[in-house]
């Protein structure tokens, strides 16, 4: 028996955590979240703020952020919160800076300045690229489970599906095949998709609707918050307490409980009494849902078709505090760095995605820089010399950086982080890091699927191998990333919901048609 029970207990503190717990508090569920473990975006060390990720808000054009938004009653507020990025990112390659700029005319110039010889190509490239957004728009308006399971959820979602661009078997699979091979606006095109995609497939194999749903999200608008992920993650746990549920985002769940093969609860680390739930909502992929069981209360379906879903790429993140006088005046906050072009790619040579954070700086002539690279598991890279590969690609762009930085780190290497502050260069061990911890901290993943999931973006279904238990994480729709997380948020918000026909009741009787 426990003295303490919820109707939904939510691990992790992921956007699909947080959103999925913000609604089912705003419709009157009795929620906990457990941070499970993840830290921050930002730590410190000293007087420096650092980043062991990237975020990019690149799911605020997404329906189902201003659905998310809506309900909660929160749109001017978090409107006010953000602030449109001009340039939207910058591209840095040999020979060549392109800047893309909300203003279709500043575009255009930099395409003529840049790439004249393929600029009717890129109009119409353009001109695809907002039909499809716009019908996939209007097909992820619908409130569907995305991926469907069961025949009635087949028939509602794939009424929505049919509305979605190139899912058909006559759709073109290369968007791109009218550009000269090799020529340098592929990447302009590839690039940032790479880095906005939680699916780890080569670019030039990428489904077509993943490419012109997330160029379309770095193209169409991209906003940014001042502190990033943290503000984000602060916004939503207040969401969720302000409507009666608990954010803990420093605890965690050693174990999910079972009751004739159904979750049930949860044992929280520190606790002597389990702590009881009608439904656990998970932040990582099956796997980790069925590690917290020790195997057991899996499904007989899920044993036989679960789909493989393996981590094969990860985000390593360098970050540095620099001097302001060692960056070029125009570098954006948003940028990607591409190295030297040889007969070969050098895997010593990565693209670099650059994000400049000036809300983090210490002081007003320092700036915060958070470089990602993505890092294949198995690739010719090792862990301990991607740190040196992303500060090449960063002096071949920016050549004076180096003798500007104030610190530098990592915070997946292991390797001691690097302290200029005092003239001098000192390497400061993790076990003087109290914010970071004293070994490698684990990489955010990309993911590989087989066989490939719904319209090849999908991964695991939202419900989980174990009832009672349902995955909101990057492994749903990877495809989609971080708007992937968001439908997946709202599809187990849904499926929680038609269970209590109360609630149900009373979300259909429910105003929103104002927000107040």
């Amino acid at each position: 028996m426990t003295s303490r029970h919820y109707d939904v207990v939510v691990l992790g503190s992921s956007l699909g955590a947080l959103a999925t717990a913000a609604v089912l508090a705003r419709r009157d569920f009795r929620v906990l979240l457990l941070g499970q473990g993840q830290r921050g975006a930002s730590y410190r060390h000293d007087r420096f703020s650092l980043l062991r990720r990237t975020f990019t808000l690149l799911g605020n054009s997404s329906p189902a952020m201003k659905r998310l938004l809506h309900e909660l009653a929160q749109s001017p507020r978090f409107r006010r919160r953000t602030q449109t990025l001009d340039p939207m990112f910058v591209l840095s390659m040999p020979g060549r800076r392109v800047e893309v700029a909300p203003d279709v005319d500043l575009f255009s110039r930099e395409v003529d300045r840049e790439f004249p010889e393929v600029r009717q190509l890129v109009d119409e490239l353009y001109a695809t690229f907002a039909r499809a957004n716009a019908a996939a728009d209007s097909a992820f308006e619908r409130d569907a489970i995305w991926p469907p399971a069961g025949f009635w959820e087949r028939l509602e979602t794939g009424r929505a599906a049919a509305m979605l661009p190139f899912s058909g078997s006559a759709a073109p699979r290369d968007l791109l095949g009218k550009f000269p091979s090799g020529h340098p606006f592929r990447d302009a095109v590839t690039v940032p998709v790479g880095f906005a995609t939680d699916l780890a497939l080569p670019l030039d194999q990428m489904p077509p609707l993943v490419v012109a749903r997330l160029h379309g999200a770095w193209t169409r608008g991209v906003s940014c918050l001042d502190r990033g992920e943290d503000e984000l993650t602060e916004f939503l746990a207040e969401r969720i307490e302000a409507h009666g549920g608990e954010c803990r985002l420093g605890g965690r769940a050693s174990r999910i409980l079972l009751d004739r093969g159904r979750a049930s609860g949860v044992m929280e680390d520190g606790e002597d009494e389990p702590t009881g739930a009608d439904a656990v909502v998970c932040a990582f992929s099956g796997e980790g849902v069925a590690d917290l069981t020790s195997g057991e209360g899996i499904t007989r379906q899920a044993r036989e078709q679960w789909p493989r879903v393996t981590a094969s790429t990860g985000r390593f993140v360098v970050s540095l505090v620099v001097k302001r006088a060692g960056l070029p005046e125009p570098l954006g906050v948003e940028s990607f760095l591409l190295p030297r072009a040889g007969p070969r790619p050098d895997p010593r040579r990565p693209v670099v995605h650059l994000q400049r954070m000036d809300a983090l700086s210490p002081a007003p002539d320092e700036t915060v820089l958070a470089a990602e690279m993505l890092l294949p598991l198995r690739g010719p890279l090792t862990l301990l010399e991607a740190r040196e590969a992303v500060r090449l690609t960063l002096e071949e762009h920016l050549p004076f950086l180096d003798r500007h930085v104030v610190a530098l780190d990592s915070p997946h290497d292991g390797l001691p982080l690097i302290d200029r502050s005092s003239g001098a260069e000192r390497s400061i061990d993790r076990v003087h890091l109290p914010d970071s911890g004293p070994g490698p901290e684990p990489m955010r993943w990309q993911w590989s699927v087989e066989p490939a999931g719904y319209l090849e973006i999908a991964g695991e279904p939202v419900r989980g191998p174990i009832p009672g238990t349902y995955l909101v994480g990057t492994t749903v729709l990877p495809g989609l990333g971080q708007e992937g997380e968001l439908i997946a948020a709202w599809a187990a918000a849904r499926l929680i919901t038609e269970k209590d026909g109360r609630r149900q009741k009373m979300r259909r009787q429910m105003w929103t048609k104002i927000e107040t």
